[in-house]
């Protein structure tokens, strides 16, 4: 019997996974606070939101997922996401050091199965025409996505 979370990772599959888990568990809490929400979302600046979210009233928040210390060190493109939302988040894992998450920031811990803020964020409200536009872009990438599961042979858009 092979177990692959005991194999050295030297492909970064491990830290891959872990990330994957944390998505879906912080997403199944934004899921509880009325947030859609979309992975990979793509912003003006060329940077990509791990997670994107929006309420029905319009509330906009984006929670940047770090599935090591590692990841967390060596990526500080971070700071370039908050003028595109409402509230901003790390989350990490249980056994991250929640020190390093800079108090300024929202923070939460999660797993796979579920999350909690452990520290909320400040609000920072978005001006009315990024808003309009970020809201139309997160509707087109949804739909887009949604539209490609039920149709695969659409192609690249």
């Amino acid at each position: 019997m092979l177990d692959t979370d005991i194999l050295p990772d030297d492909d970064g599959l491990a830290e891959q996974r872990t990330a994957t888990r944390l998505c879906r568990g912080v997403r199944r809490l934004l899921w509880t606070q009325r947030y859609a929400s979309v992975t990979e979302f793509p912003l003006a600046n060329g940077r990509r939101a791990d997670i994107f979210g929006v309420t029905t009233g319009c509330d906009i928040v984006i929670v940047e997922v770090k599935s090591s210390i590692v990841d967390f060190k060596t990526d500080q493109k971070w700071q370039e996401y908050r003028a595109f939302c409402d509230t901003y988040f790390f989350a990490v894992c249980v056994d991250f050091p929640k020190e390093l998450i800079p108090g300024h920031c929202g923070l939460i811990v999660g797993d796979a199965f579920g999350a909690a803020v452990i520290r909320p964020s400040p609000i920072e409200k978005l001006p009315t025409p990024r808003r309009k536009t970020l809201i139309h872009s997160f509707g087109q990438l949804a739909a887009t996505r949604l539209h490609r599961l039920e149709d695969p042979m659409l192609g690249g858009v």
